[in-house]
Order: C-alpha cells, then structure tokens, then sequence
C-alpha cells in the first residue's frame, strides 16, 4: 500500500466522521438533550435565589 493510498483513505475517512458529527449534532433527537445543556449554567442561579 503506498503512502498516498493511505493518505486518501484517511481523508475519505476523516470526512465521514466529520459528516457523521455534524448529523448526530444536528438530529432533531438530540434537541431537547442540548437545550437542557445549554441552560445547565442558569440553573445553579435559581436553585441560590430559592435559598435567600
């Protein structure tokens, strides 16, 4: 195999998981999981105002 061979493949590869990524990252499934990481930070804010 020549290093060129390898080279393509891995690109061809690498590519695929990029693509892979950017479908699982985007999939309508995952929404709710990333609007409730994304609003994790404020939580701690109202769990502190309830102790006052």
């Amino acid at each position: 195999m020549d290093l060129t061979v390898f080279r393509s493949i891995m690109t061809v590869l690498m590519f695929l998981i990029f693509i892979g990524i950017c479908v699982w990252a985007w999939s309508s499934k995952r929404k709710k999981e990333f609007d409730d990481a994304a609003n994790l930070p404020f939580a701690d804010e109202d769990e502190t105002d309830e102790q006052n």
